[in-house]
């Protein structure tokens, strides 16, 4: 099963052109109503191989609009970091655990200490690339549903930033849209920044408090 998901990362990593948007949207305009889903399962498969999530949370936005857009983006990205942490907790696991250091330590101790409140600071606050913090989540001992639940609510507002921001960047370029409306979607975009900047300031002033 590793070689399995080693094979695939590398092979989606050697073809990440063919998640460009115009591919990308001629893949999912040629299905029709099954548009969606295609997009949520091709979104899926792309965290699991390490496909920038940004990229595709743009596509969500231009593809179907910022509303309908930030739902299929949700559904994607969380179906794709349940995936991964599912394999992650299957590919040994314990071994892993006993052997990290580093940054991976850090998010485990963190899982393990905190729950599902340090699932969601992680999620506002991308200190990690998001598809190895799904894995790195799966070999943490936090419930499955838990970690679904939690992933899903607090990928919300960068679900939207992005989407609202790949719709109006796509609304400029076909002269549909004034610059604007582009300006927006960047003011709710850093908004999502500052909100996150906040979150870890919170955060590290907790620890800081909790250490003495």
């Amino acid at each position: 099963m590793i070689v399995l998901l080693g094979l695939g990362i590398v092979l989606a990593l050697s073809n990440r052109d063919q998640f460009e948007g115009k591919v990308l949207e001629e893949w999912v305009r040629s299905a029709g109503f099954w548009a969606p889903l295609l997009f949520v399962a091709i979104f899926a498969l792309a965290v699991v191989f390490f496909v920038p999530s940004t990229l595709m949370m743009l596509a969500g936005g231009a593809l179907f609009g910022p509303y309908w857009g930030m739902l299929y983006n949700l559904a994607g990205a969380t179906t794709g970091a349940v995936l991964a942490f599912v394999a992650a907790r299957h590919i040994a696991a314990d071994r892993v655990r006993r052997q990290a250091h580093g940054r991976l330590r850090q998010v485990i101790r963190g899982a393990e200490t905190e729950g599902w409140r340090f699932v969601a600071f992680m999620r506002l606050v991308p200190v990690v690339p998001f598809a190895l913090l799904n894995y790195a989540f799966g070999l943490t001992q936090i419930p499955l549903a838990s970690y679904t639940m939690t992933t899903f609510a607090f990928l919300g507002p960068g679900a939207f930033a992005y989407a609202y921001l790949g719709f109006a960047g796509r609304e400029v370029v076909e002269g549909d849209a004034a610059p604007p409306e582009l300006l927006l979607a960047f003011v709710i975009l850093g908004l999502i920044t500052l909100l996150a900047f906040v979150a870890r300031r919170r955060h590290r002033l907790r620890k800081r408090l909790q250490e003495r």
